[in-house]
């Protein structure tokens, strides 16, 4: 499950924001499905901007509203093998670099949020994707998988966090469903917060 993510710092290595080309916007802290998120996707990588939640291409709906699916997550185990998915699993792989992602403990009425990063001195983490343009609308969903080690005292899944090996795996049509497996990431308890709050305050640990 990933259903909250922090936008990556674009100044970090390897999104530097010259080579961008996209409207800038400001960095956002508690980024939702259905919010615009940054891809980078076809050869050589191109920097886009994708509604967080996928609608395929053949829905006849009439607004994006009318999709009612849930499809800003897929499983990386049997995407491939879904109607909302199957499309775009070979020709609509894409990266969506975050600075980390949340996710809650606890009993639904005390719900303690955490905040997810890199383990190291990475900035960035760089999850699987897949990308459909619906219209003229590109949308996106981020990729799950069984949650490892580092993961797993929180929820049982999480989104597929690629090193630079598997980015190009992945990119290139890698069927593989252990790939994120040894993803390292670290995590931390911060204040609860509300759907509409925003800012790097999100992210700051629990005073002790």
């Amino acid at each position: 499950m990933c259903g909250r993510v922090v936008d990556p710092n674009l100044r970090a290595e390897g999104l530097d924001s010259s080579w961008l080309k996209i409207a800038s916007f400001p960095r956002r802290f508690n980024v939702k499905p259905t919010e615009q998120v940054l891809i980078l996707g076809k050869q050589p990588l191109e920097a886009m901007t994708a509604r967080w939640w996928l609608i395929p291409s053949w829905f006849d709906g009439a607004e994006a509203k009318d999709w009612k699916a849930t499809t800003f997550n897929a499983r990386i185990e049997d995407a491939k093998d879904k109607p909302s998915f199957r499309r775009v699993w070979r020709q609509g792989r894409c990266l969506i670099p975050v600075a980390g992602f949340f996710e809650w403990t606890g009993e639904k009425s005390h719900k303690q949020p955490h905040f997810i990063q890199p383990a190291g001195n990475a900035e960035t983490l760089f999850l699987a994707g897949l990308a459909s343009r619906w219209r003229d609308l590109l949308t996106c969903t981020i990729l799950t998988r069984a949650a490892n080690d580092d993961m797993q005292d929180l929820h049982h899944r999480m989104p597929v966090i690629l090193d630079i090996e598997e980015r190009d795996a992945w990119l290139g049509g890698s069927d593989d469903p252990g790939l994120g497996a040894a993803a390292r990431i670290r995590h931390h308890a911060v204040p609860a917060f509300g759907i509409k709050d925003d800012g790097p305050e999100l992210i700051e640990p629990i005073s002790t």
